[in-house]
C-alpha cells in the first residue's frame, strides 16, 4: 500500500471516529434549545414526520379535565377518590434529541402538566442520590433498620428492602395516609374480603404495580434525607441540569410528616389519585438526557453510572421492571424490533421519558394514546438512516 492511499484511509478513520464520538450537546439554563436540521442528523426527514404525526394523531383519548380521567381510570378501586391537586392537561407535546441536539418537537414544550408514574423514575433517582451518598447502605437493606415507626413492622414487612419497594414486589401490607394497599389496583377477581385477607407473597417474589407502596417508599426516603425529596430533587440534581423554576412535586393533601420538629410533605410517586410530580417536557428531556449520559451533565456526576445500572436491571418477577424504569426486555411489554437495552418512564394518560443509548436518542412524548408508544417508536426508528 502506497503512502497516499495509507493517508486518505487514516484521514477518512479519523472523520468516522469524530462522527461516532459526536459531543454531546447539554443546553443551559433558560436557554434556547440548540437544534440540528434533519439533514444534518441520519434521520430520513418524510419518516421522521410520518413518526411525528403518528404521536400527534393518536392523542390519548380520556377528558383533558384529568379530574375525570382519573375518576375513570380507576373507577373498580374500592374507595378511590382525588387526594391531591390536579390539572387540566394540554395537547400532544414531544421532543427528539439525538446527542443532546433537539432534532424535532410538537405542542407546547413549556406547558406543565402531570406526569403521573412518570414521577416514579425521580422517586427511584432520589433513592439512587441516597445510595451514592451512603445515606443507605445497599438496596437489600430491610427498610426497617432505617425506619422504625412502626411502618415496617410485623413478620412480613419487616422482611422488605429498599429494592423490593424500588421494584414493586415487596408486598408491604398496611395503609398510608388512609388509603389501603389491598384496596389498590385490585385483582380483577374476587371482592373486598379477598382482598383484605389474601394471603401475603413473599418480598422480592411477585411484581405488583401499586402506588400505595410507592408512596411508602417517599415516606422512607423523606425520613433517610430527613428533608422534603421535592428540594432535595431540586437542589441535588434538577438545578445542576439547569431545568426551569415552573416544575413541582406535590403529596396529598393531608400527608404530613414530622422530622428533626420540622413538618414536611411526604410525596406522592404517581398522580392516580392527584399529586405527583408537574412538568414541563423540557425539564423531562432533560432529565432523560442525564440518564442518557450515564449520570453526568457535562463534566459533572450527578448520578452514578452504577446507580443507572443497577435501576436498570431486570427484577426476577418480571424482566420488564427495573427501580422504576421499565425496560425493552422480552416480555410481556417487550417493543418488537427495538433494542433490549431501551429503557423508559412511563406515566398514565401517555407521558414517556424513553431511553435509548445505541441511537444516541432521548425521547419525549406526552398524551400519545398508551398502547401506541411501541408503535411510535418503531415508526421513529425506522425513520433511522
Amino acid at each position: 500500500m502506497n503512502k497516499t492511499v495509507w493517508t486518505i484511509l487514516v484521514f477518512l478513520l479519523i472523520i468516522n471516529i469524530g462522527r461516532s464520538q459526536e459531543k454531546t450537546y447539554f443546553p443551559k439554563k433558560n436557554a434556547k434549545w440548540e437544534e440540528k436540521e434533519v439533514s444534518e442528523t441520519n434521520f430520513d426527514k418524510d419518516l421522521l414526520e410520518e413518526a411525528v404525526n403518528f404521536a400527534i394523531t393518536n392523542e390519548y383519548k380520556g377528558s383533558k379535565d384529568l379530574r375525570i380521567a382519573i375518576l375513570k381510570g380507576f373507577e373498580r378501586e374500592p374507595f378511590h377518590e382525588i387526594l391531591g391537586p390536579t390539572k387540566k392537561r394540554g395537547g400532544p407535546a414531544g421532543m427528539i434529541l439525538k446527542s443532546g441536539y433537539l432534532v424535532k418537537s410538537w405542542g407546547d414544550i413549556k406547558r406543565v402538566d402531570m406526569t403521573f408514574s412518570v414521577t416514579k423514575s425521580f422517586l427511584s433517582t432520589v433513592a439512587g442520590m441516597a445510595i451514592d451518598r451512603k445515606l443507605i447502605s445497599n438496596t437489600t437493606d430491610k427498610v426497617s433498620n432505617y425506619i422504625w415507626d412502626g411502618t415496617f413492622q410485623g413478620e412480613h414487612n419487616e422482611k422488605v428492602s429498599w429494592e423490593h419497594l424500588l421494584q414493586q414486589n415487596s408486598d408491604w401490607s398496611g395503609s398510608l395516609w388512609g388509603v389501603k394497599d389491598w384496596a389498590d389496583r385490585p385483582p380483577k377477581e374476587g371482592g373486598l374480603d379477598d382482598w383484605r385477607y389474601r394471603k401475603l407473597k413473599e418480598p422480592g417474589t411477585y411484581m405488583e404495580y401499586n402506588d400505595v407502596r410507592v408512596n411508602v417508599l417517599a415516606y422512607a426516603l423523606t425520613h433517610v434525607w430527613r428533608s422534603p425529596l421535592p428540594l432535595v430533587l431540586k437542589e441535588n440534581l434538577m438545578d445542576k441540569i439547569g431545568a426551569s423554576t415552573t416544575w413541582r412535586w406535590y403529596g396529598y393533601d393531608d400527608a404530613w410528616t414530622v422530622i428533626d420538629g420540622l413538618k414536611m410533605k411526604s410525596v406522592t410517586g404517581g398522580g392516580h389519585s392527584g399529586a405527583g410530580i408537574f412538568i414541563n417536557t423540557e425539564d423531562m428531556a432533560r432529565f432523560g438526557l442525564l440518564f442518557s449520559n450515564d449520570g453526568f451533565w457535562e463534566k459533572d456526576e450527578i448520578i452514578s453510572s452504577s446507580w443507572i445500572n443497577a435501576a436498570t436491571k431486570p427484577s426476577i418477577p418480571n424482566v420488564n421492571y427495573g427501580y422504576m424504569w421499565w425496560l425493552n426486555k422480552k416480555g410481556d411489554r417487550h417493543w418488537e424490533g427495538l433494542s433490549e437495552n431501551i429503557y423508559y418512564a412511563a406515566g398514565f394518560g401517555g407521558n414517556f421519558i424513553v431511553i435509548d443509548k445505541e441511537n444516541d436518542l432521548v425521547v419525549v412524548t406526552r398524551w400519545i394514546e398508551p398502547s401506541k408508544i411501541g408503535e411510535f417508536m418503531q415508526k421513529l426508528t425506522a425513520a433511522l438512516k
